[in-house]
C-alpha cells in the first residue's frame, strides 16, 4: 500500500482534470448521479434562500420602511435580466447552479461586474464561469509580479489569493503548452467568488464531491450492463436439438445449425433428434442486493443517506428512515451556512453599496461612516416540513414554552419561504378577516382552546356584580361572598 505524503495541491493537479470529467460524465449519464445532485440542491437550495433585512435603529428598534425598501429592490434586482450577465438566471438559479457545481466539479467561480445589466439601474451583475477556465494545469507559475500562480488562482506569501488567472477560451477548444501571461486575463481576486470546501489547508482548488465514489458508481453501470447483456442472450436461446447423428453442411451459420421459428408453429425434427429445453438463470435473484450494498458505498461517499439518494424504502423502517433524513439535514444545513457566508453576505454587500451609490435605496447620510448597520441582515435557507408533525409540533411548543426555542426558531427551521414577521403579518391579517365576518375557527386562541372549547369571556373590573353571572358560585374567585366559606 503506498501512499504519497505531497500536499493538498500536488494531489488535485494530478487528477482534477480527470476528476472533473468523470464525474460530470456519470452526472449527465448515470440517474443515480444525477439523482443525488438534485436531491442535494432541493435540499440546500429548494427554491431559493430568502433574504430579510435587519437595519436597526440607534433604540434596537427594527426600521421597518428602510428594510422593506432594501427588499423591494433587492427583488427586482434579483431577477435574471438584472442579476446575471447573461440575463438568463435568477438570483435562485444561481445558487441552485453552485450547489450543483460544487457537487459535480467541486468548485464554481462567480465573477462581479459592476455595471448595470438588462436595463436595471443598480450597477452589479454576477457571471458565473466554469472552473476549466482557470488554468489548473499549471501548479505553479510566476506572475509579472512575482507572486506565484497555483493552479490559476496568484496568490501572495501568505497564500490569500490575489488575483485569478484565466483562459480567454474554454481549454477543450484547444490546447496550451507554456505559461505566456499576455496570452490569458488576469481578474483581480476582489471581483471573484470562488467556492470550493477545503479538506486540507493550503489548498486552492476544490475537488468533486463524487471522488470518492466515482470507482464504484462507474462499476456499478457495468454490472447492470453486464446483467442486461446476459439477459438479453439467453432471451434469444429457446433450446437446443440433439441429434445421433453428424450435422451436414446444410442450414450452417458460422459452423453452427441454426432452426428458425415463429410463434404459434411447430417444426418437424428429424429421425433421432430430439429437444432439449433451456432454462436460463436471469434475471439474476442476487442483483438486488448487491445493488443495494454497492449504492450504499456510493451515497456514503457523497454524503446523503441511501434511501435518499435511491428512493429505495423498502429497506427501512419509520426509525431508520427518521435517522437518515435527520443526519441528511445536518449535512444541508452545513452547506447552507457555507453558501451564505461565502456567496450570500458577498453578494449582499456588494448589492448594498452598489444600490446607494445610485440611490435605489435611500439609505441615511451615516451609510459610508457605518455600513455595517444597513447591511445587518438575515438569511432564510429553506427549512424542512414536519416528519413526524403529531409528536415534533408538541415538542416545539414545549421548547417555545420553557424558553429553549423561540417561535422564530421554529418557523426559521419548518418554513421553507418565510419568516417569523410574516407568519404574524399573515396571522394578524387573517384574524382580523375573519373577526370583520363574524368567523370563529378553532385556530383562533383567543376563541377556542387547544380542546376546541370556547375561551371564557374576560371579566370586566368595573361591570361590578354583573360581572359574576353565569361564574360557578362555589368559585371565591369568582363570587366574593364565599371566600370566608371557601
Amino acid at each position: 500500500w503506498t501512499a504519497m505524503n505531497t500536499s493538498a495541491d500536488s494531489e488535485i493537479l494530478t487528477s482534477l482534470r480527470l476528476l472533473r470529467a468523470r464525474s460530470r460524465q456519470l452526472v449527465r449519464d448515470n440517474e443515480y448521479a444525477k439523482h443525488a445532485v438534485r436531491v442535494i440542491t432541493n435540499n440546500v437550495v429548494g427554491t431559493g434562500i430568502g433574504m430579510q433585512a435587519q437595519v436597526m435603529s440607534n433604540s434596537g428598534k427594527l426600521l421597518a420602511n428602510v428594510n422593506d425598501n432594501i427588499e423591494e429592490v433587492y427583488t427586482r434586482w434579483a431577477e435574471k435580466t438584472t442579476c446575471h450577465t447573461g440575463g438568463t438566471l435568477a438570483m435562485c438559479d444561481i445558487e441552485r447552479l453552485v450547489i450543483g457545481q460544487l457537487v459535480t466539479a467541486g468548485e464554481v467561480i462567480i465573477r462581479k461586474h459592476h455595471t448595470p445589466f438588462g436595463g436595471g439601474q443598480i450597477p452589479l451583475a454576477l457571471e458565473v464561469l466554469e472552473a476549466d477556465l482557470l488554468l489548473d494545469n499549471y501548479q505553479t507559475a510566476r506572475a509579472p509580479n512575482g507572486n506565484a500562480i497555483r493552479m490559476g488562482v496568484e496568490v501572495d506569501e501568505w497564500l490569500r489569493p490575489v488575483a485569478y488567472w484565466f483562459s480567454p477560451r474554454h481549454p477543450g477548444d484547444y490546447q496550451f503548452a507554456t505559461f505566456e501571461p499576455s496570452r490569458f486575463i488576469r481578474v483581480p481576486a476582489e471581483e471573484i467568488i470562488h467556492l470550493y470546501i477545503i479538506d486540507r489547508w493550503p489548498q486552492t482548488r476544490g475537488e468533486p464531491w463524487f471522488h470518492a465514489a466515482l470507482k464504484t458508481l462507474h462499476n456499478v453501470g457495468g454490472y447492470e450492463d453486464a446483467e442486461i447483456v446476459k439477459a438479453r442472450a439467453s432471451a434469444n436461446i429457446v433450446g437446443f436439438i440433439k441429434s445421433p447423428e453428424p450435422l451436414s453442411g446444410d442450414g450452417k451459420v458460422s459452423g453452427r445449425s441454426v432452426l428458425d421459428t415463429e410463434p404459434g408453429t411447430w417444426q418437424t425434427l428429424l429421425p433421432g433428434e430430439d429437444v432439449a429445453g433451456f432454462a436460463p438463470s436471469t434475471p439474476n435473484a442476487a442483483v438486488d442486493p448487491f445493488l443495494r450494498y454497492m449504492l450504499r458505498k456510493v451515497f456514503v461517499g457523497v454524503g446523503i443517506s441511501y434511501e435518499s439518494g435511491s428512493r429505495d424504502y423498502s429497506q427501512s423502517n419509520y426509525s431508520s428512515s427518521r435517522m437518515g433524513m435527520l443526519d441528511d439535514r445536518d449535512l444541508y444545513r452545513v452547506i447552507q451556512g457555507f453558501v451564505i457566508r461565502n456567496l450570500r453576505q458577498n453578494v449582499h454587500r456588494e448589492f448594498m453599496d452598489a444600490s446607494v451609490l445610485c440611490g435605489a435605496i435611500k439609505a441615511g447620510n451615516d451609510y459610508y461612516t457605518n455600513p455595517a448597520k444597513y447591511q445587518a441582515v438575515r438569511f432564510k435557507p429553506r427549512g424542512w416540513s414536519w416528519i413526524d408533525p403529531s409528536k415534533e409540533v408538541a415538542a416545539y411548543k414545549m421548547a417555545v414554552r420553557s424558553g429553549f426555542m423561540t417561535v422564530g426558531d421554529v418557523i426559521a427551521q419548518t418554513s421553507p419561504d418565510s419568516d417569523f414577521e410574516d407568519v404574524f403579518k399573515r396571522r394578524e391579517e387573517e384574524l382580523q378577516m375573519a373577526a370583520e365576518k363574524g368567523l370563529i375557527f378553532d385556530t383562533d386562541p383567543a376563541e377556542v382552546n387547544d380542546k376546541g372549547q370556547a375561551q371564557p369571556l374576560p371579566i370586566d373590573p368595573d361591570a361590578g356584580a354583573d360581572s359574576a353571572e353565569g361564574a360557578d358560585p362555589k368559585d371565591p374567585d369568582a363570587n366574593p361572598s364565599n371566600k370566608d366559606e371557601a
